[in-house]
Protein backbone atom coordinates (compact mmCIF):
# COMPACT_ATOMS: atom_id res chain seq x y z
CA UNK A 1 0.00 0.00 0.00
CA UNK A 2 1.12 3.56 -0.72
CA UNK A 3 0.88 4.63 2.94
CA UNK A 4 3.31 1.95 4.11
CA UNK A 5 5.88 2.80 1.48
CA UNK A 6 7.36 5.56 3.57
CA UNK A 7 8.28 3.27 6.44
CA UNK A 8 10.47 0.72 4.65
CA UNK A 9 13.94 0.23 6.16
CA UNK A 10 15.88 1.07 3.00
CA UNK A 11 14.85 4.70 2.66
CA UNK A 12 17.38 7.24 1.42
CA UNK A 13 18.46 9.44 4.32
CA UNK A 14 20.23 12.79 3.98
CA UNK A 15 21.82 14.52 6.95
CA UNK A 16 21.72 18.30 6.45
CA UNK A 17 24.35 20.30 8.35
CA UNK A 18 24.56 24.13 8.13
CA UNK A 19 28.17 25.31 8.42
CA UNK A 20 29.63 28.73 9.09
CA UNK A 21 33.41 28.95 9.59
CA UNK A 22 33.69 25.32 10.66
CA UNK A 23 37.07 24.41 9.14
CA UNK A 24 38.35 23.07 12.49
CA UNK A 25 35.27 20.96 13.19
CA UNK A 26 34.35 19.58 9.75
CA UNK A 27 37.02 16.84 9.49
CA UNK A 28 36.04 15.53 12.95
CA UNK A 29 32.33 15.63 12.09
CA UNK A 30 32.93 13.93 8.73
CA UNK A 31 34.85 11.01 10.28
CA UNK A 32 32.12 10.40 12.85
CA UNK A 33 29.31 10.55 10.29
CA UNK A 34 31.06 8.22 7.83
CA UNK A 35 31.25 5.55 10.53
CA UNK A 36 27.63 6.11 11.45
CA UNK A 37 26.28 5.95 7.89
CA UNK A 38 28.44 2.93 7.03
CA UNK A 39 27.00 1.08 10.02
CA UNK A 40 23.40 2.01 9.20
CA UNK A 41 23.86 1.03 5.54
CA UNK A 42 25.52 -2.28 6.49
CA UNK A 43 22.62 -3.05 8.83
CA UNK A 44 20.15 -2.35 6.03
CA UNK A 45 18.49 0.46 7.99
CA UNK A 46 19.04 3.09 5.28
CA UNK A 47 19.75 3.03 1.56
CA UNK A 48 23.36 3.03 0.24
CA UNK A 49 22.35 6.22 -1.62
CA UNK A 50 22.15 8.09 1.70
CA UNK A 51 24.44 11.10 2.14
CA UNK A 52 25.61 13.94 4.34
CA UNK A 53 24.87 17.39 2.86
CA UNK A 54 26.99 20.21 4.28
CA UNK A 55 25.59 23.70 3.64
CA UNK A 56 28.23 26.44 3.57
CA UNK A 57 26.53 29.60 4.82
CA UNK A 58 28.96 32.08 3.30
CA UNK A 59 31.95 31.03 5.42
CA UNK A 60 35.06 33.21 5.44
CA UNK A 61 37.49 30.38 6.18
CA UNK A 62 38.23 27.15 4.28
CA UNK A 63 34.92 25.47 5.05
CA UNK A 64 33.86 25.19 1.40
CA UNK A 65 37.23 23.85 0.25
CA UNK A 66 36.98 21.13 2.91
CA UNK A 67 33.42 20.27 1.78
CA UNK A 68 34.61 19.97 -1.83
CA UNK A 69 37.51 17.76 -0.74
CA UNK A 70 35.20 15.51 1.26
CA UNK A 71 32.85 15.25 -1.73
CA UNK A 72 35.68 14.21 -4.04
CA UNK A 73 37.10 11.66 -1.60
CA UNK A 74 33.87 9.97 -0.47
CA UNK A 75 30.54 9.43 -2.18
CA UNK A 76 28.74 9.81 1.15
CA UNK A 77 29.37 13.58 1.15
CA UNK A 78 27.80 16.33 -0.88
CA UNK A 79 27.39 20.06 -0.35
CA UNK A 80 25.66 23.34 -1.04
CA UNK A 81 27.32 26.73 -1.15
CA UNK A 82 25.14 29.77 -0.52
CA UNK A 83 26.01 32.97 -2.36
CA UNK A 84 26.44 34.81 0.96
CA UNK A 85 25.85 34.44 4.67
CA UNK A 86 22.09 34.21 5.32
CA UNK A 87 22.03 32.88 8.87
CA UNK A 88 21.62 29.42 10.39
CA UNK A 89 17.87 29.07 9.82
CA UNK A 90 18.01 30.06 6.15
CA UNK A 91 21.01 27.80 5.54
CA UNK A 92 19.16 24.92 7.18
CA UNK A 93 16.06 25.61 5.09
CA UNK A 94 18.17 25.66 1.90
CA UNK A 95 19.55 22.24 2.80
CA UNK A 96 16.12 20.81 3.61
CA UNK A 97 14.53 22.10 0.41
CA UNK A 98 17.39 20.73 -1.69
CA UNK A 99 17.72 17.39 0.10
CA UNK A 100 14.02 16.59 -0.32
CA UNK A 101 14.66 16.21 -4.06
CA UNK A 102 16.95 13.25 -3.38
CA UNK A 103 15.92 11.78 -0.01
CA UNK A 104 13.00 10.02 1.66
CA UNK A 105 13.94 11.20 5.15
CA UNK A 106 16.10 14.13 6.23
CA UNK A 107 17.96 14.61 9.51
CA UNK A 108 19.09 18.13 10.41
CA UNK A 109 21.85 18.79 12.93
CA UNK A 110 24.68 21.22 13.70
CA UNK A 111 28.30 20.72 12.69
CA UNK A 112 29.69 20.77 16.24
CA UNK A 113 28.73 17.13 17.06
CA UNK A 114 27.16 18.24 20.34
CA UNK A 115 24.03 16.41 19.19
CA UNK A 116 24.54 12.67 19.73
CA UNK A 117 24.59 11.04 16.28
CA UNK A 118 23.56 7.72 17.87
CA UNK A 119 20.12 9.27 18.40
CA UNK A 120 19.63 8.71 14.65
CA UNK A 121 19.00 5.04 15.48
CA UNK A 122 16.10 6.19 17.64
CA UNK A 123 14.86 8.43 14.80
CA UNK A 124 14.77 5.41 12.49
CA UNK A 125 12.95 3.33 15.09
CA UNK A 126 10.26 6.01 15.34
CA UNK A 127 10.17 6.25 11.55
CA UNK A 128 9.48 2.52 11.38
CA UNK A 129 6.48 3.19 13.60
CA UNK A 130 5.14 5.64 11.00
CA UNK A 131 6.38 8.97 12.38
CA UNK A 132 6.82 11.79 9.88
CA UNK A 133 8.69 14.09 12.29
CA UNK A 134 10.95 13.06 15.19
CA UNK A 135 12.55 15.62 17.51
CA UNK A 136 15.91 15.16 19.20
CA UNK A 137 15.41 16.35 22.79
CA UNK A 138 18.14 16.90 25.36
CA UNK A 139 17.65 14.71 28.43
CA UNK A 140 19.39 17.29 30.63
CA UNK A 141 21.35 20.55 30.45
CA UNK A 142 24.19 19.53 32.77
CA UNK A 143 26.85 20.63 30.25
CA UNK A 144 25.50 24.21 30.26
CA UNK A 145 26.54 26.95 32.63
CA UNK A 146 24.05 27.86 35.34
CA UNK A 147 23.25 31.12 33.54
CA UNK A 148 22.66 29.46 30.19
CA UNK A 149 20.53 26.74 31.78
CA UNK A 150 18.36 29.31 33.54
CA UNK A 151 17.95 31.54 30.48
CA UNK A 152 17.09 28.57 28.24
CA UNK A 153 14.46 27.23 30.63
CA UNK A 154 13.00 30.72 31.09
CA UNK A 155 12.86 31.21 27.34
CA UNK A 156 10.97 27.97 26.72
CA UNK A 157 8.48 28.89 29.45
CA UNK A 158 8.09 32.38 27.96
CA UNK A 159 7.40 30.95 24.50
CA UNK A 160 4.83 28.60 25.99
CA UNK A 161 3.19 31.53 27.78
CA UNK A 162 3.13 33.45 24.48
CA UNK A 163 1.14 30.63 22.90
CA UNK A 164 3.97 29.24 20.79
CA UNK A 165 3.93 25.47 20.28
CA UNK A 166 7.50 24.31 20.79
CA UNK A 167 9.24 21.16 22.01
CA UNK A 168 11.06 21.76 25.31
CA UNK A 169 14.87 21.34 25.13
CA UNK A 170 14.79 20.80 21.36
CA UNK A 171 17.02 22.82 19.03
CA UNK A 172 17.23 21.90 15.34
CA UNK A 173 18.20 18.24 15.69
CA UNK A 174 15.28 16.41 14.10
CA UNK A 175 14.22 13.94 11.45
CA UNK A 176 11.58 14.86 8.86
CA UNK A 177 10.07 12.80 6.09
CA UNK A 178 10.06 14.06 2.51
CA UNK A 179 6.33 14.61 2.88
CA UNK A 180 6.80 16.79 5.97
CA UNK A 181 9.51 18.89 4.28
CA UNK A 182 7.28 19.39 1.25
CA UNK A 183 4.60 20.76 3.58
CA UNK A 184 7.21 22.98 5.26
CA UNK A 185 7.82 24.52 1.83
CA UNK A 186 4.29 25.95 1.96
CA UNK A 187 5.28 28.22 4.86
CA UNK A 188 6.40 31.33 3.00
CA UNK A 189 7.49 33.65 5.84
CA UNK A 190 10.86 35.35 5.56
CA UNK A 191 11.32 35.62 9.34
CA UNK A 192 12.24 32.00 10.06
CA UNK A 193 12.07 30.21 13.39
CA UNK A 194 11.92 26.56 12.38
CA UNK A 195 11.58 25.26 15.94
CA UNK A 196 8.20 26.95 16.08
CA UNK A 197 7.14 26.39 12.46
CA UNK A 198 7.79 22.62 12.20
CA UNK A 199 5.25 21.72 14.95
CA UNK A 200 2.59 23.53 12.87
CA UNK A 201 2.95 20.92 10.12
CA UNK A 202 1.27 18.20 12.16
CA UNK A 203 1.47 14.51 11.13
CA UNK A 204 2.56 11.75 13.49
CA UNK A 205 5.34 13.07 15.70
CA UNK A 206 7.54 11.73 18.51
CA UNK A 207 10.75 12.51 20.40
CA UNK A 208 14.09 10.81 21.06
CA UNK A 209 16.13 11.91 24.07
CA UNK A 210 19.92 12.11 24.12
CA UNK A 211 22.82 13.52 26.13
CA UNK A 212 24.35 16.65 24.63
CA UNK A 213 28.15 16.67 24.47
CA UNK A 214 30.65 19.52 24.60
CA UNK A 215 31.99 21.07 21.39
CA UNK A 216 35.21 19.29 20.34
CA UNK A 217 36.81 22.06 18.26
CA UNK A 218 36.24 25.62 17.11
CA UNK A 219 34.05 28.21 18.77
CA UNK A 220 30.30 28.43 19.33
CA UNK A 221 28.52 30.40 16.61
CA UNK A 222 25.89 31.52 19.11
CA UNK A 223 27.33 34.05 21.59
CA UNK A 224 24.96 35.79 24.01
CA UNK A 225 24.15 38.62 21.57
CA UNK A 226 23.05 36.18 18.85
CA UNK A 227 21.12 34.07 21.32
CA UNK A 228 19.13 37.11 22.46
CA UNK A 229 18.47 38.11 18.84
CA UNK A 230 17.34 34.55 18.04
CA UNK A 231 15.07 34.55 21.09
CA UNK A 232 13.40 37.82 20.04
CA UNK A 233 13.01 36.44 16.51
CA UNK A 234 11.25 33.35 17.86
CA UNK A 235 8.77 35.33 19.95
CA UNK A 236 7.93 38.03 17.41
CA UNK A 237 7.74 35.61 14.48
CA UNK A 238 5.20 33.32 16.10
CA UNK A 239 3.20 35.35 18.62
CA UNK A 240 1.36 38.69 18.75
CA UNK A 241 0.96 38.53 22.52
CA UNK A 242 3.64 41.23 23.14
CA UNK A 243 1.42 43.75 21.31
CA UNK A 244 -1.63 42.56 23.22
CA UNK A 245 0.36 42.88 26.44
CA UNK A 246 1.10 46.53 25.60
CA UNK A 247 -2.61 47.12 24.99
CA UNK A 248 -3.48 45.54 28.34
CA UNK A 249 -0.76 47.54 30.07
CA UNK A 250 -2.04 50.74 28.47
CA UNK A 251 -5.58 50.04 29.69
CA UNK A 252 -4.24 49.30 33.17
CA UNK A 253 -2.25 52.54 33.32
CA UNK A 254 -5.29 54.47 32.04
CA UNK A 255 -7.43 53.18 34.93
CA UNK A 256 -4.64 53.89 37.43
CA UNK A 257 -4.42 57.46 36.10
CA UNK A 258 -8.17 57.90 36.64
CA UNK A 259 -7.83 56.66 40.22
CA UNK A 260 -4.87 58.98 40.81
CA UNK A 261 -6.80 61.90 39.29
CA UNK A 262 -9.72 61.29 41.68
CA UNK A 263 -7.26 60.97 44.58
CA UNK A 264 -5.53 64.28 43.82
CA UNK A 265 -8.88 66.05 43.34
CA UNK A 266 -10.03 64.80 46.74
CA UNK A 267 -6.90 65.93 48.61
CA UNK A 268 -7.04 69.27 46.71
CA UNK A 269 -10.62 69.82 47.89
CA UNK A 270 -9.56 68.87 51.42
CA UNK A 271 -6.77 71.42 51.22
CA UNK A 272 -3.97 68.91 51.72
CA UNK A 273 -2.24 69.33 48.39
CA UNK A 274 1.52 68.76 48.68
CA UNK A 275 3.58 70.70 46.19
CA UNK A 276 6.62 68.79 44.84
CA UNK A 277 8.30 67.60 41.76
CA UNK A 278 8.92 63.91 42.70
CA UNK A 279 5.56 62.59 41.52
CA UNK A 280 5.76 64.58 38.31
CA UNK A 281 9.30 63.48 37.47
CA UNK A 282 8.61 59.82 38.26
CA UNK A 283 5.42 59.88 36.18
CA UNK A 284 7.12 61.51 33.20
CA UNK A 285 10.04 59.06 33.20
CA UNK A 286 7.84 56.00 33.77
CA UNK A 287 5.32 56.87 31.07
CA UNK A 288 8.07 58.02 28.68
CA UNK A 289 9.94 54.73 29.10
CA UNK A 290 6.74 52.75 28.63
CA UNK A 291 5.90 54.66 25.44
CA UNK A 292 9.37 54.04 24.01
CA UNK A 293 9.10 50.34 24.86
CA UNK A 294 5.68 50.15 23.21
CA UNK A 295 6.95 51.91 20.08
CA UNK A 296 9.93 49.54 19.97
CA UNK A 297 7.80 46.39 20.18
CA UNK A 298 5.34 47.67 17.57
CA UNK A 299 8.29 48.72 15.39
CA UNK A 300 9.69 45.18 15.57
CA UNK A 301 6.45 43.82 14.13
CA UNK A 302 6.23 46.55 11.49
CA UNK A 303 9.80 45.72 10.45
CA UNK A 304 8.83 42.07 10.03
CA UNK A 305 5.80 43.05 7.94
CA UNK A 306 8.11 45.19 5.79
CA UNK A 307 10.45 42.25 5.16
CA UNK A 308 7.57 39.86 4.45
CA UNK A 309 5.94 42.17 1.89
CA UNK A 310 9.21 42.45 -0.06
CA UNK A 311 9.25 38.65 -0.49
CA UNK A 312 13.00 38.58 -1.02
CA UNK A 313 14.58 35.12 -1.48
CA UNK A 314 15.54 33.50 1.82
CA UNK A 315 18.72 32.12 0.27
CA UNK A 316 20.53 31.86 -3.08
CA UNK A 317 22.42 28.68 -3.91
CA UNK A 318 25.72 29.36 -5.66
CA UNK A 319 26.86 25.72 -6.01
CA UNK A 320 25.11 22.40 -5.57
CA UNK A 321 27.64 19.56 -5.69
CA UNK A 322 24.82 17.08 -6.16
CA UNK A 323 23.98 18.63 -9.54
CA UNK A 324 27.63 18.71 -10.61
CA UNK A 325 27.98 14.94 -10.54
Amino acid sequence: MEENKTTNSAEIMYIVIPCYNEEEMLPITARALVKKLDTLIADGRISPASKVMFVDDGSKDKTWQIIERLHRSCELFTGLKLSRNKGHQNALLAGLMTAKNYADIIVSMDADLQDDINAIDGFLDKRAEGCEIVYGVRSSRETDTGFKRWTAQSYYKLLEHMGVEITYNHADYRMMSKRAVEELENFKEVNLFLRGIVPMIGFKTDIVTYERAARQAGESKYPLKKMISFAVEGITSLSIKPIRFITTLGIGIFFISIIMLIYFLVIHIMGRTVHGWTTTVVSVWALGGLQLLAIGVIGEYIGKIYLETKSRPKYIIETNLEENE
